[in-house]
């Protein structure tokens, strides 16, 4: 992960909001123009998602007037430090900004972003992508496990306990930074038909539905 510049996906896990979420931040002008880039592809600075966080996940307690003017201050302190990484050095400063009789702390923003940027930049280095294995499909380090089979066992509603049974170099921090990294880097296009079924499964019915017509 480009620790400075992120995709609105990889800024998504960030700020613990939806891609719709960033790419409103930057259609919407809810972040200020020094926050991010459309000029080679949209890219978003990691101190942005803070207040990508902030505006949308606040929105339930202040009106939009208020966490847009909120945001221009906080971003006023941050101008200075826009490329710094990690943004733990944030905790310990005010980030407290008063309107009026209205106080707000950013401080929990600040942390609760920084604590997923590291999870996510864990999550990236867990993967690797070789050519000479699997052709280059995403696999779990040291491993030939494919990342997004593990995703989609989850997706599946399978338990945690036949996922590490099925996995059995894998453990629990594993599985939830291979979902984190699915979040971060989605799978184009339709999703991968098999030929035949994974292996372990069952088939449980061979009942087929008449596909209805109008």
């Amino acid at each position: 992960m480009n620790v400075e510049m992120l995709t609105p996906a990889e800024a998504a896990v960030v700020a613990s909001v939806s891609v719709r979420d960033v790419n409103r931040a930057i259609d919407e002008k809810i972040l200020p123009e020094e926050f991010y880039t459309v000029a080679d592809g949209r890219r978003v600075r990691l101190a942005a998602c803070p207040l990508v966080g902030f505006y949308f996940r606040a929105a339930g307690a202040l009106t939009a007037e208020e966490r847009l003017r909120l945001i221009g201050r906080f971003s006023e302190r941050m101008a200075n430090r826009l490329a710094e990484r990690p943004l733990s050095g944030w905790r310990s400063a005010d980030w407290t900004v008063k309107d009026g009789f209205l106080t707000v702390d950013l401080k929990d923003f600040v942390a609760d972003a920084d604590d997923r940027a590291a999870r996510l930049t864990a999550a990236q280095d867990m993967v690797v992508e070789d050519p000479a294995i699997l052709g280059g499909t995403p696999v779990i380090r040291d491993t030939r496990i494919p990342v997004y089979d593990v995703v989609a066992s989850v997706t599946a509603g399978l338990s945690r306990e036949r996922i590490l049974a099925a996995y059995p170099r894998l453990d629990d921090t594993m599985v939830d930074l291979a979902v984190l990294y699915a979040e971060a880097n989605p799978v184009r296009g339709r999703p991968r038909r098999f030929a035949a079924l994974p292996a372990g499964a069952t088939v449980t019915s061979e009942r087929t539905v008449r596909r209805r017509t109008k």
